[in-house]
């Protein structure tokens, strides 16, 4: 048994624990910490913590923005407006229209009319005005608006737990060309190979040699495996197999021979 470094491709994909994140983060960023991730995916705390910090280094996660009830905070309007640009001039009048004060968003769309969507916030229909002109005044046509009366955000499902929800040990699976396959799991405190070093756990026969250790992510590092590496309860460990990983390899990891890795 012995290490291998995935491409980019491969280590770029979202897993579960980062789909997990992510749910919980669009369901409710100011109130979830880390450790209420963590106990419902069975890995550690620093482990959630240096994955939301790779999600942000990446640009998966952008940024966390407070969800404001503006006529309670200033007793203002907010104003939806439809807008059409040429689509060339598309991405710098969207930028434009951003720095008018009183505009807290512009969407992009993807169409030949109709393609900026503007949302603005106004002390009073006076003011929404002033905003309107302001965004005719760029060479702008506002084809259409309407008083936002509430919004409703909801996370994104099928990153979610799913109903009925159990932790499971098998966080993430990929199936490669030639029968390959590579999984991640979380190592169970009773497994086999936990407390074992890679080269006692290959020495007892747990894993065989098509099988290589690719990753151990453990609190906030992701170690790259070698022969005295210790397996421990809890690590998030990433498996290659080219003939495709089985139930056993699974419970050497999991001590769950009901876990599945297709479920």
């Amino acid at each position: 048994m012995c290490a291998l470094v995935l491409p980019s491709f491969m280590t770029d994909r979202l897993d579960e624990v980062d789909r997990r994140i992510i749910y919980h983060l669009m369901a409710d960023a100011r109130h979830t910490s880390a450790p209420m991730i963590a106990d419902e995916l069975d890995v550690s705390a620093a482990t959630i913590r240096n994955r939301i910090r790779r999600l942000e280094q990446r640009g998966v996660i952008r940024g966390y923005h407070a969800d404001i009830d503006h006529e309670q905070a200033i007793g203002g309007l907010a104003n939806h407006l439809v807008c059409n640009t040429p689509v060339p001039n598309r991405e710098r009048r969207a930028e434009q229209v951003r720095e008018i004060p009183g505009v807290v968003n512009v969407r992009e769309l993807m169409t030949g009319r109709r393609n900026l969507s503007v949302k603005t916030i106004g002390t009073d229909t006076d003011d929404l005005t002033r905003i309107a002109r302001s965004i005719s005044n760029l060479g702008i046509e506002i084809e259409g608006e309407d008083l936002i009366h509430r919004e409703h955000y909801q996370p994104y499902s099928p990153f979610g737990p799913e109903q009925g929800y159990s932790t499971a040990s098998v966080t993430d699976y990929l199936s490669l060309a030639g029968e390959a396959e590579v999984i991640e799991l979380t190592v169970a405190e009773d497994a086999p190979a936990a407390n074992k070093t890679l080269q006692e756990a290959s020495d007892e026969g747990l894993v065989g040699e098509d099988v290589l250790l690719v990753t151990i992510e453990r609190e906030d590092e992701v170690l790259t495996p070698g022969g005295d590496s210790l397996i421990q309860s809890g690590d998030l460990v990433t498996l290659f197999a080219r003939g495709g990983v089985s139930g056993e390899v699974i419970d050497v990891f999991t001590n769950d021979r009901s876990e599945t890795h297709r479920a």
